[in-house]
């Protein structure tokens, strides 16, 4: 493995090509962060992750895409409908919270969830496609 890698994405680069085919990444590592940046193809999908970890916590994207079309979509984003599911509104207290959710059906679909792993992503995944 290279050792250019930044610790926090080692093993998430490890599993990604131990489970999928053609893994692209890259890390951009500063003394506040790191971003890790990785697509892959899993079957007819491709996989598109993106992980950021930094003092003011972590936020992760991790999109299982056919084409265009969005198959699964976790991530900790502070998307407004996300906010307004689990609080019934925004307001000023929820404002930019990160909510962990599941987006479907080309993001037709969003599901509440709690924070995961690229280990429980890859879970899912298996399970499920």
């Amino acid at each position: 493995m290279d050792a250019a890698i930044a610790d926090p994405f080692a093993d998430i680069v490890a599993l990604a090509q131990a489970a999928f085919e053609d893994v692209e990444f890259s890390v951009d590592d500063t003394p506040g962060r790191a971003l890790l940046r990785l697509e892959a193809r899993y079957s007819p999908y491709r996989v598109s992750v993106t992980e950021l970890v930094s003092a003011e916590g972590r936020q992760y994207r991790y999109y299982v895409l056919r084409g265009d079309w969005i198959e699964a979509g976790f991530d900790n984003s502070p998307d407004p409908r996300a906010i307004r599911l689990k609080y019934g509104g925004i307001g000023q207290a929820h404002a930019g919270e990160p909510v962990p959710h599941l987006h479907r059906k080309n993001k037709a679909e969003l599901i509440l969830t709690d924070e995961i792993t690229f280990v429980a992503f890859v879970n899912w995944l298996k399970t499920n496609l």
